[in-house]
């Protein structure tokens, strides 16, 4: 078994820093919203469905991998939490189907795999490989997949290579692993050729670790275990103090998290507050910015235990959010543009839309936009996860956003099961629909910087 190094920031020094960075002094917004323009797919996956008869398999988030010399290889890895992982080539069919295994430990669960993000140019066992991070919910802890270099043209794309006994992200023992406050949201961060970042969310909590990937006994486990610890309250121009509503015993916790590889940025998704920003490593002394905030930010809430819903104290209430998130907010990746430039791209679940901001300055909102399905694809409505890629892959020669889709909905859907899949987005669509620049050379991938 592993012993790393574990740093938690002090609770009460974190909260300090963070709460500064807090929009105390923000003004309520103007009821509107900006123009959200409306594009189209025809290409989505086949569905998954949550029970036992589809093998519990609800589709979560997606990660595109770019083949490195023949981009039609490239495939997209997708978790289906008790149903694993899938793997698609870019016509969305599926290549492989990984059930949710035991995780290598002497105090083995069957796995849930959350969130999965790719890491490029790893050394394993003497040779150079890339990999499929997963977080996995069950074990609190991540698990490793390693892709065939012939991607698409594998006969099994993935091989889980996850070393044995690793440490519990979150928790001290097996027993509070099961009360399931684990491993949640995941994001690789590669700074330099040779070193390896995740950065995972905890579920029902506001912390943030980071962890380094590092080889052990020919297989991928991690060290340094650090931990920053994110606001729960906000104080509000009013003088009051705004504890987002959730159930009980939850905290308002973060889930889709991206990292820009060239500035070492984490921009991370509050579900029920908004966008952050703040600079790797954890505890480097840059303060966290609350870049947008969710329509409902400031409302004081309770929650219903009947409906288990959380209803406004004053219905009329307008709080002090912004226009374009409507919680959840989900998924995050960026759009990489020569320099600095480039796009944020965010899940807004609330109301079925993704918006857009500047990938440089203090990241302006440029836009939103829906995905409309046609020729027998349906519409993509609460999406969660969502991956991007700027460099061609197979016939999206501008770049390809793949983006969770629930409900799944269409005639040959059965309506009476939680149904699920991922909807492929040419991005030379969405930057048509919104006057985006299209940049398709070198991105997070390091093996093309």
């Amino acid at each position: 078994m592993t012993h790393p190094r574990k740093t938690i920031l002090t609770l009460g020094t974190v909260v300090a820093t963070l709460l500064a960075a807090a929009p105390a002094a923000a003004q309520p917004t103007v009821a509107h919203r900006d123009r959200t323009a409306t594009v189209t797919t025809d290409n989505e996956t086949p569905v998954l469905y949550d029970d036992e008869a589809g093998g519990n398999a609800s589709g979560d988030d997606p990660a595109i991998w770019v083949h490195p010399k023949d981009s039609h290889r490239s495939i997209v890895v997708v978790t289906a939490k008790e149903g694993g992982l899938r793997v698609y080539d870019l016509r969305s069919r599926e290549l492989q189907s990984l059930p949710a295994t035991e995780a290598p430990r002497t105090d083995p669960a069957p796995g849930r795999y959350n969130n999965v993000d790719i890491a490029y140019d790893i050394r394993l066992a003497g040779r150079t490989v890339d990999v499929a991070v997963v977080s996995d919910r069950y074990n609190d802890q991540l698990r490793f997949f390693a892709i065939d270099p012939a991607g698409s043209a594998a006969r099994t794309p993935l091989v889980e290579v996850t070393a044995a006994d690793q440490r519990f992200l979150f928790n001290p023992d097996r027993a509070a692993v099961d009360e399931e406050h684990t491993a949640y949201g995941l994001a690789v961060w590669q700074p330099r050729r040779g070193e390896t970042y995740a950065v995972v969310t905890q579920e029902g909590r506001t912390t943030i670790a980071t962890v380094r990937v590092v080889e052990i006994a020919g297989k991928l486990g991690y060290t340094d275990i650090r931990k920053v610890v994110m606001p729960g309250t906000f104080a509000l121009p009013d003088g009051s103090t705004w504890v987002p509503c959730e159930e009980p015993g939850v905290l308002p916790q973060f889930e889709g998290v991206a990292v820009d590889q060239r500035s070492g940025v984490l921009y991370a998704a509050q579900e029920d507050v908004g966008l952050w920003r703040l600079p790797l490593p954890l505890g480097s002394g840059g303060r966290p910015e609350l870049v947008d905030r969710v329509t409902d930010f400031g409302i004081h809430d309770v929650y219903d235990e009947a409906s288990e819903e959380c209803v406004p104290v004053d219905p009329d209430a307008e709080g002090f959010g912004g226009p374009r998130l409507t919680a959840d907010v989900e998924g995050v990746d960026i759009y990489y543009g020569p320099g600095g430039t480039g796009y944020v791209i965010v899940s807004s679940q609330g109301d079925d839309t993704f918006a857009v901001y500047d990938r440089q300055g203090r990241n302006r909102p440029v836009g939103s936009f829906r995905v409309r399905g046609v020729r027998g694809t349906d519409d993509v409505n609460g999406s969660d996860g969502l991956a991007v890629t700027n460099r061609p892959v197979g016939g999206y020669r501008h770049g390809l956003l793949v983006t969770h889709d629930e409900p799944e909905t269409g005639p040959d859907v059965d309506a009476d099961r939680d149904a699920t899949n991922f909807s492929y987005v040419s991005w030379a669509d969405i930057a048509d629909a919104l006057s985006l620049k299209v940049d398709t050379r070198a991105g997070n991938d390091p093996r093309f910087r």
